[in-house]
């Protein structure tokens, strides 16, 4: 099968200060990718390149990063917001401080959908009323009326998630999704991810510094460290027998991981 989206030997540089090197992998249609290291491993820094979201100090400075055939890093600001929602979305740590405090969910997401085409209002409120009753929301009407600041912060990130699949993108980027979250959050989070990739066949880049989340979730697995790959394969291979030293370490940080 095709990979849906592929790193190749992409290094990513913030004032001419290499900070990500040489990265590779692809993933594949439905496929979960979990990536993971300690802070200012790069690990975020790979996402925002994939979405143009590096700011003015921020460059891919070598390699490509692939989506259905097209160099990300090459298209234009209108060839990318094409590209951003219906293609890849995206999942931020805090969804909540992705959405405008004083505007309605309804209207926030009806915006979302009218600058990609859509005109039917009618229409948009079915689709999002059958999506979010989908993702277990019990009262989807009640959430699409709510401000914000009326939903708690859990809430806030389920409807991130719900809200990022309501284009259907074919690959949905997910940093730190749940790392703010209680445990029964987390788990309503992870749930929602996963039906997700079985509705849509939706690919997921997951950045977490949760390995307990990558062993659920992923597929695949990359370690990072200092901007470099350290370790990457099938997450069941990495957890059982890593192979690099920094890995080895990580999981045996984890005890729960390790028994």
């Amino acid at each position: 099968m095709d990979e849906i989206i592929r790193y190749d030997h992409v290094d990513v540089s913030y004032n001419g200060s290499c900070v990500v090197h040489d990265i590779s992998f692809g993933v594949q249609p439905g496929e979960i990718l979990g990536i993971a290291g300690e802070s200012g491993s790069g690990k975020s820094t790979l996402l925002r390149a994939a979405m143009g979201l590096l700011g003015r100090d921020g460059l891919v400075t070598r390699g490509d990063i692939w989506y259905q055939g097209k160099s990300l890093p090459d298209l234009s600001p209108r060839e990318m917001r094409v590209v951003c929602g219906a293609g890849i979305g995206m999942i931020f740590q805090s969804a909540g401080s992705s959405f405008c405090g004083i505007r309605t969910v309804r209207a926030q997401l009806w915006e979302m959908m009218q600058a990609h085409g859509m005109t039917d209002a009618k229409l948009f409120e079915e689709q999002a009323c059958d999506l979010f009753a989908r993702f277990g929301f019990q009262e989807p009407e009640r959430i699409l009326a709510s401000y914000p600041f009326e939903l708690s912060g859990g809430m806030q990130q389920r409807v991130g998630v719900a809200a990022a699949m309501l284009l259907r993108p074919k690959v949905l980027l997910a940093d730190e999704p749940t790392s703010a979250l209680d445990v029964s959050v987390q788990k309503q989070v992870i749930e929602e991810m996963l039906l997700a990739r079985e509705l849509f066949g939706t690919a997921i880049l997951l950045v977490t510094h949760n390995l307990g989340v990558i062993r659920v979730m992923a597929d695949k697995m990359l370690v990072m460290r200092e901007g470099q790959a350290v370790e990457y394969g099938s997450t069941d291979e990495v957890m059982a027998r890593p192979q690099a030293e920094y890995t080895q370490r990580l999981l045996a940080a984890v005890p729960r991981l390790r028994r």
